[in-house]
């Protein structure tokens, strides 16, 4: 499981210029069911995604086709982690501690 935080590089009319495509592209990954979560930061000056992928040059891959970062708009960290527990909803994606 990964976090993805978002961190904008750019001013917010620049941001939301290329908002409509940004959000095309998450619900694709939702669709694909990479994305389990995500939202803006408050303050707004990036957001989050809770994302699963096989590994993390995967997820470096999907979040370099993100429109923001395309656009030069954003910025990725991404941290991965062993999701030992969870809520039920999320018991598929929980991992044995090892």
């Amino acid at each position: 499981m990964f976090v993805l935080e978002l961190t904008y590089t750019a001013p917010l009319d620049a941001v939301d210029a290329v908002l409509p495509a940004h959000v095309a592209w998450l619900d694709e990954q939702y669709a694909r069911g990479v994305f389990l979560a995500s939202g803006r930061k408050n303050p707004r000056d990036g957001g989050v995604i809770i994302a699963v992928a096989e590994d993390r040059a995967r997820i470096e891959e999907i979040t370099a086709g993100d429109p923001f970062v395309t656009a030069g708009v954003c910025a990725y960290r991404v941290t991965e982690f062993a999701a030992t527990k969870t809520a039920p909803a999320l018991e598929p994606y929980r991992e044995t501690p090892g």
